[in-house]
């Protein structure tokens, strides 16, 4: 791959992975859009995992909280609030796992990455985001995290796995439409991504490790290391916007995204 080719993926997945814009329908649309080859699952996991990376620097302290929650649970205490987070974000991430572990085994994500499917997605989805952030009651917090909301917010966020959903985004609509505040709306879709990211990480880290390819070893760790430093960046720039700004401007974007992507397919 070319050097300017992984710096783009990497700061790409870095900016929108914390933007409910879909970070993945992105960096698909790198390959379409120019002549250059598709940077491959394995270098898109890489960026996934820069940002990763990023939401455990910037929530260390809700970090240091699950850890303390799987102790709780090794312990059978299920009960303090710590192990409730543990599990409610391991219930959370169950349905996704299941159904991307079926996708990879039956190699079925190549349907998805094409730009019909991203602009439809990126079009629909930013409409669903729109009504859910027009939900009313917006009063919960992290500390209302329940088993019932973690296995509905787990039921979203398997939509993800269609790139130019938005991962983010579509928990953000969930955590939204159950009545989270904006702001834990976001914090709660940035804590769900560990695990998820973790599984994928893992799953496509032994494709990796199988082929023995040092030259894709050395472009999947550097694109790491920018996307972690553009991730922090993003992630600690929209949590403070999203004191006073709404997801409505996220919304604008993927609208016009979707339209041009549907053009581009169609017209």
């Amino acid at each position: 791959m070319l050097v300017f080719h992984i710096i783009l993926v990497a700061i790409i997945q870095g900016i929108t992975e914390f933007l409910p814009v879909s970070s993945s329908g992105h960096l698909v649309l790198i390959p379409l859009l120019t002549d250059w080859e598709d940077q491959s699952l394995v270098i898109d996991v890489a960026a996934h995992i820069g940002t990763l990376l990023a939401v455990v620097v910037y929530f260390r302290k809700e970090v240091v909280r699950l850890l303390l929650g799987a102790i709780d649970v090794c312990k059978g205490q299920f009960q303090t609030p710590d192990s409730m987070l543990f599990f409610g974000l391991v219930i959370a991430t169950i349905p996704v796992i299941i159904i991307g572990f079926i996708i990879f085994l039956l190699d079925l994500s190549i349907l998805f990455r094409s730009m019909a499917v991203i602009g439809s997605t990126t079009l629909f989805f930013g409409l669903v985001l729109y009504a859910c952030d027009r939900v009313k009651k917006n009063n919960l917090t992290l500390g209302n995290f329940s088993v019932r909301h973690a296995f509905i917010l787990g039921l979203f966020q398997v939509l993800s796995l269609v790139p130019g959903t938005s991962r983010s985004g579509i928990v953000i609509s969930g955590a939204r439409l159950l009545g989270y505040s904006r702001r834990e709306a976001a914090r709660i879709a940035m804590l769900m991504s560990i695990p998820t990211i973790i599984a994928a990480g893992t799953l496509t880290g032994l494709d990796l490790i199988g082929n023995s390819n040092p030259g894709k070893l050395t472009d999947s760790l550097i694109v790491v290391f920018i996307s972690f430093l553009s991730a922090l960046g993003a992630l600690g720039l929209m949590m403070r916007l999203l004191n006073f700004v709404s997801f409505t401007p996220y919304v604008i974007y993927r609208i016009i995204l979707g339209l041009v992507l549907l053009y581009l397919a169609f017209g």
